[in-house]
């Protein structure tokens, strides 16, 4: 009797505890395991979904960087850059133009995006607007980053559709109420990453360039000798600047040389003329 009883109690308090623990896993999930999301990069089997085999032409990569190019005419060289990118199916972000002053012909600076195809040809159109004294370019690559999104834009998108499906067929109340707010919640989800999929999407298909135009007079200068034959060339830039700055005085000279030694010739002239008209006086006489 003894036995029997506690092995009745043990089998009662088993029982028990199963159905707590049935009670608290149904009381937990309050969607079925079908309409949960899959983690961006993670196989609806659960399988860790790699980027490493991607190619180099599967590659995402954005691009950004700057050119400065010298013109005659930086308000003029600004408007065919725009004429040249818009043909590159390119647009303008930004626009800034610093009108002449002190001198100088003024400069502008261009945003221009670029389609990344496009991209070295239409950087060549645009350095032959003037002379190019800088470009760079960085390419960041974010290709597990863009990959990523998709899969979480798939797996909020299905998530979604699943849940619309239950709550078509919801017939109380409180999964109604369930499945509405999280509805709700999965669709603010799926609408911030659908906006990270198409700005990720922007910055890759069309490259960033800063474009700055500016007058041969705001060029940098040019960099210190830092060798013997830096400095030798720099010394002989020099000499050949002095002496060729030196014929053009000259010759700026010359006409005025000539002036000023027929005036003098002819004062010259005139004085001696006057000289000689000059009656010349009698000697005095001494008294005795």
């Amino acid at each position: 009797m003894k036995r029997t009883a506690i092995a009745s109690i043990v089998l009662l308090a088993g029982l028990g505890l199963s159905g707590c623990s049935a009670m608290t896993s149904t009381e937990t999930m309050s969607l079925p395991a079908e309409v949960q999301p899959q983690d961006g990069g993670v196989a609806a089997d659960g399988s860790i979904q790699s980027y490493a085999d991607t190619t180099q032409a599967d590659r995402e990569q954005i691009i950004t960087g700057y050119l400065t190019v010298t013109v005659d005419q930086p308000s003029d060289a600004a408007k065919d850059a725009i004429r040249i990118v818009e043909g590159a199916n390119g647009r303008v972000d930004g626009r800034q133009e610093y009108a002449p002053a002190n001198g100088d012909k003024g400069s502008s600076t261009l945003t221009l995006r670029i389609p990344a195809e496009s991209l070295d040809a239409t950087i060549e159109k645009l350095g032959l607007l003037g002379t190019v004294i800088e470009i760079s370019t960085t390419a960041d690559d974010v290709t597990s980053q863009v990959k990523d999104v998709d899969a979480r834009v798939k797996s909020l998108q299905a998530s979604v559709d699943r849940l619309t499906a239950l709550l078509s067929t919801a017939t109380d109340v409180d999964s109604l109420v369930s499945i509405e707010g999280e509805l709700t919640q999965r669709q603010g989800d799926l609408e911030s990453m659908l906006a990270q999929q198409r700005s990720l999407g922007d910055q890759v298909s069309l490259a960033t360039i800063t474009l700055s135009l500016i007058s041969e007079e705001d060029a940098p200068p040019p960099p210190a000798p830092a060798t013997f034959l830096t400095g030798l060339e720099a010394g002989w830039n020099a000499f050949v600047g002095f002496i060729s700055g030196a014929v053009v005085v000259i010759g700026v000279l010359i006409p005025w040389l000539v002036f000023f030694g027929i005036v003098a010739a002819v004062v010259v002239v005139i004085v001696r003329w006057r000289k000689r008209r000059e009656p010349r006086g009698e000697a005095p006489t001494i008294a005795p």
